[in-house]
């Protein structure tokens, strides 16, 4: 069987392991939900999500060692995943070849020539890991506070030597770098030691192709194919959507043109790449072997050039130089390609320090505007077991997984709720879900791939068993917002969010009051007859026989009536209702009882069920904030008091 068509059978595979990853990703326990299956295989096969998160924690979640195995892979082959196996290649494969149909057969060759603008990618592999591992400079920063000028001074002088006694170009350019370098260094070391604004931040997942063809598939298309399902996903849909339409248009312009230019783990694959055992290129020794007809030029995926020196790390292995060579004269071997190679990215020293400042300046610069963190922002909820918010923040790889999975769709995606490094991270919207966070949910935590949604056990979310000491976890706490509440500001009857909170005992109370209803103060009594009460009632479109609404006589509220039901000027009242006093009263009033709910911040846990279920449209008279969550001592209710002491019942 011709190679091409066995990398086509790959590319399928892998293409339908990804829709069906996405498919599957739903609770329950039937062969085609979640029961085990290896829904975050593909993002565990991404060599950057594991090396990224290296970076920012220290740390290498179990399930990222996958990524290791593919750098050791592509290290011995060459960027097989790119042409093989990653989802979003294969996507853009097909939009280009569906493309090249309309195509001459010079311009699809020129479609496929190298460009210098596929040094991009590279670029911003070394911006987006600068950004990680900026964290790393930590110790040093601290040396810098402790010793005052010395260090950066000591290397502004060596930069000045360089400078000035150097005799070739690289001196000098290298001196500047360490003189900025230095100058950097005193004042961030001894103005700013340990300061938030140089902490790591990943963002790798922005442009990682996996994260982003995950989120994509999963909030975009699926809910798009399937209207009539439950999964409705609005927050950030049309951004979402747009950058994934963009990534695919763009293919149209140039074959796989997020690839070649601004992939980052394409970038990483082809510097593994270029040490690679196994190698593609022209296997002949004569060198009139090759009729310079252009064929392998055609169909080149990743315009490598594979007939004059091949790019090699711009390779993908898609083999198709090899199918269309007449001369069969290219093939994939372990020896170099007899016609030469650029074995690597063609970057200057210059270029790499540009990005890695680049990358370095622009999580501070968008951490400007709340450098000390003080300014968060209690409406930015997060699921239940997310970690601390910088920890958070430097695991998350903006996948969506945990969205897909969630019941009832409350996990949405953040645009700028977070700020600008949390865009994509999950937040919970209470309004756009089918109900608030479960109590007895804890999948987002199973399914995220770098536990920055760490996983609880069922015990730890409800506070039971060896938690109970602990009390369950708590997402935020609920507020009553007594302007918009239809007891405390309308005199409406309503207790939606008392009767659906979850909790038990109840983490939201009633105080039952009885209040005059206005223009229904002061009402003559005009005739008395058995059950039945006359009275002068001014035209009203407000019912008074739900039960909740009462006529008080002389003898006060402690004696009303509970009025059944009424038409015109007659109210029927139930139960003894003192007709001899009220045939002698001069008025009487209607009042209505309301049961006023308040919030008990021992027993609320944040689950916004009662946000949900609030009957007040649009901004709803009960909120859910992040005070008192689990993972954040600094938003505790009370402040200095560590947040409230769980009580037991």
């Amino acid at each position: 069987m011709r190679l091409v068509i066995v990398r086509r059978i790959c590319q399928t595979f892998f293409l339908l392991l990804l829709i069906g990853s996405c498919l599957v990703t739903t609770v329950g326990d039937r062969w085609y939900e979640l029961r085990g299956w290896p829904v975050n295989w593909l993002l565990e096969l991404d060599p950057l999500v594991g090396l990224a998160t290296v970076l920012t924690t220290g740390t290498l979640y179990k399930g990222l060692i996958w990524g290791a195995v593919t750098l050791a892979a592509t290290a011995l082959a060459g960027r097989f995943f790119c042409g093989w196996l990653c989802p979003l290649g294969t996507l853009q494969q097909m939009v280009g070849a569906w493309a090249d149909k309309g195509r001459r057969r010079r311009a699809r060759a020129a479609g496929r020539q190298p460009h210098p603008g596929q040094r991009i990618k590279y670029l911003l592999l070394v911006g987006l890991l600068t950004m990680a591992a900026v964290e790393l400079a930590r110790p040093l920063l601290a040396m810098l506070a402790v010793g005052g000028w010395i260090p950066p001074a000591a290397a502004i002088l060596a930069g000045l030597v360089l400078m000035r006694w150097g005799n070739r170009s690289w001196a000098v350019s290298t001196g500047w770098t360490v003189v900025v370098a230095g100058a950097i260094g005193l004042a961030l070391g001894v103005m700013l030691p340990g300061h938030r604004l140089l902490a790591a931040g990943l963002q790798t997942g922005l442009l990682d192709p996996i994260p982003l063809v995950y989120r994509s598939i999963s909030l975009v298309v699926l809910p798009l194919l399937a209207p009539g399902a439950d999964t409705i996903v609005v927050a950030g849909g049309l951004l979402t959507g747009a950058v994934f339409v963009l990534v695919l248009a763009l293919s149209f312009y140039r074959p796989r043109f997020y690839c070649r230019y601004l992939c980052p783990l394409g970038a990483l694959l082809g510097i593994a790449a270029r040490w690679s055992l196994w190698r593609m290129g022209r296997r002949d020794v004569r060198a009139d072997a090759c009729t310079g007809c252009g064929r392998c030029d055609l169909h080149c995926e990743g315009a490598c050039t594979p007939a004059d020196r091949i790019r090699w790390a711009e390779c993908v292995l898609c083999y198709n130089c090899r199918d269309d060579c007449p001369e069969r004269i290219l093939g994939y071997a372990t020896s170099p390609s007899t016609s030469g190679e650029i074995a690597g990215p063609d970057l200057s020293r210059r270029q790499v320090f540009a990005a890695a400042a680049s990358g370095a300046i622009l999580l501070p610069l968008a951490r400007l505007g709340d450098p000390l963190g003080v300014g968060w922002r209690p409406d930015l909820v997060r699921p239940p077991g997310a970690l601390t918010e910088s920890e958070f923040l430097n695991r998350c790889i903006k996948c969506g997984q945990c969205m897909r999975i969630c019941p009832t769709h409350v996990i949405q995606p953040a645009i700028l709720e977070a700020g600008v490094e949390g865009l994509w991270t999950p937040r919970l919207d209470f309004r756009l879900g089918t109900s608030g966070c479960q109590h007895n949910c804890i999948a987002c935590g199973h399914v995220c791939p770098t536990a920055a949604i760490r996983p609880l056990a069922l015990d730890e979310r409800m506070g039971q068993g060896r938690f109970s000491d602990t009390g369950p976890v708590r997402i935020g706490t609920a507020f009553v917002v007594r302007g918009r509440c239809l007891p405390w500001a309308m005199g409406i009857p309503c207790i939606v969010c008392q009767e659906n909170c979850p909790v038990s005992p109840k983490a939201i109370t009633t105080r039952t009051v009885l209040e005059p209803v206005a223009g229904l103060e002061r009402l003559t009594v005009t005739r008395v007859r058995s059950q039945a009460i006359h009275l002068n009632l001014p035209p009203t479109r407000r019912p008074l026989a739900g039960g909740d609404f009462f006529l008080v006589g002389p003898a006060g509220p402690h004696k009303a009536l509970r009025i059944a039901g009424h038409q015109a000027d007659q109210i029927e009242v139930v139960g003894d209702p003192a007709l001899a006093a009220l045939r002698q009263a001069a008025s009487a009033a209607v009042h209505v009882r309301l049961q006023q709910p308040y919030v008990d911040p021992h027993r609320c846990i944040g689950c916004g069920v009662c946000q949900h279920e609030c009957p007040v449209r649009g901004r709803a008279a009960i909120r859910v904030t992040s005070e008192n969550e689990t993972r954040s001592r600094a938003h505790a209710l009370l402040a200095g008091a560590g947040g409230l002491p769980q009580t037991k019942e």
